[in-house]
């Protein structure tokens, strides 16, 4: 498992986001609080506070293509 904060800042953001984690078979959780969702669910990730930066678990350790596709959204 991989873990990394991401900021999702636009509508725009997350749009691209659930689209490149959707092209993926393994699992991705984003962690907010006490909330976990699934990272494919569009709805569920409205549901987060996105002013805050988010904890993506990615539940695979073959998942370098997925890191370098959303490397603009990994938090600095």
């Amino acid at each position: 498992m991989k873990e990394v904060t991401i900021l999702l800042n636009t509508i725009n953001d997350v749009k691209i986001f659930v689209n490149t984690v959707s092209k993926y078979d393994f699992d991705v959780d984003l962690v907010s609080g006490r909330y976990a969702i699934d990272a494919k669910s569009i709805m569920g990730i409205f549901s987060l506070d996105l002013s805050k930066p988010i904890k993506m678990q990615v539940y695979s350790d073959n998942c370098d293509a997925f890191m370098d596709e959303i490397k603009p959204f990994i938090a600095k």
